[in-house]
């Protein structure tokens, strides 16, 4: 009896540990959902308070001043906001008076259309393409020019500067654009631009033939063509290393008697007078002619 009593006991106590033990473990089970669910729900208010912050910073970084221009942007070439790069013929001015044809735009650079101001610029003849690069903080654009490669130069005298050139593929080009770059090295022709043979109605072909004479002496002197004397269109000289040749009228041909410059060129140095020039305007004859 006694022992049952015991055992009875034993039962009940094990019984009201047990259910301690449960409670006090559904407790923490309560404790930690509740902390999962505030956490979750700080995590939602962080994110939500997160796209608050960037729509704010996005909306103060597109009305930053850094992207607009200022409004003297387009007065002079030493502005800021302005880079010219790669014009050895078209003054710094002329690029400028092309860009004040625009308004200063007064969006952000990102969203300025740029056509206008390189369909202006393209306008001055000796430009063949503009590329226009757009850079922000501050707002500023990079223009850079490819201009045509002059080739032949226009003189009406060989002591006269230069009144016009030609660029390769034929653009005829006023003195407004005058003196080239030393750098530029070209065809000189003296012509006095007179009906029947007007520079100024010169087409590709006329030009591409100058270059191709020009070519040709190259190839066979060693002294520099000097000038090309076209004056008189059916009697043309040529000056070469300061030597005066004759080569008559000026097509086709011409190229077949320049070739017998080498072969002529001996007798010349042996000579001790003073040569008025060389006469190549007969087909298998050539004669120096002497300064009397």
């Amino acid at each position: 009896m006694k022992e049952n009593q015991e055992q009875e006991n034993e039962e009940l106590e094990y019984d009201e540990a047990y259910y301690t033990s449960r409670i006090k473990r559904d407790k923490q089970e309560r404790g930690i959902r509740r902390s999962n669910l505030w956490m979750r729900r700080f995590k939602v208010l962080l994110r939500f308070l997160m796209v608050l912050f960037l729509i704010f910073l996005c909306y103060k970084l597109i009305r930053m001043h850094q992207w607009y221009f200022s409004p003297r942007a387009f007065d002079s070439s030493k502005s800021p906001y302005l880079e010219i790069l790669n014009n050895k013929i078209v003054p710094d001015y002329y690029i400028v008076a092309a860009l004040r044809k625009n308004e200063v735009p007064k969006v952000p650079i990102y969203m300025f259309n740029t056509d206008g101001i390189k369909n202006n610029i393209m306008q001055l003849d000796p430009i063949e393409n503009v590329y226009i690069r757009r850079f922000w903080f501050p707002a500023r654009l990079q223009i850079i020019i490819q201009e045509r490669i002059p080739i032949i130069t226009i003189a009406p005298d060989e002591n006269v500067e230069p009144i016009a050139f030609f660029t390769k593929g034929g653009k005829l080009i006023g003195r407004d654009f005058l003196p080239l770059d030393k750098s530029f090295k070209t065809i000189k022709v003296l012509t006095y631009g007179t009906q029947g043979d007007d520079y100024r109605h010169w087409d590709k072909q006329r030009v591409e033939m100058i270059e191709k004479v020009a070519k040709t002496v190259k190839n066979v002197s060693k002294d520099p063509l000097e000038y090309i004397d076209l004056r008189n269109p059916k009697d043309v000289y040529l000056n070469i290393g300061g030597l005066q040749i004759r080569i008559g009228e000026f097509d086709d041909t011409c190229i077949e008697r320049i070739k017998r410059i080498p072969s002529i060129m001996p007798q010349v140095k042996t000579l001790d007078k003073k040569i008025k020039y060389i006469d190549l305007r007969w087909k298998n004859a050539s004669y120096i002619k002497l300064d009397e």
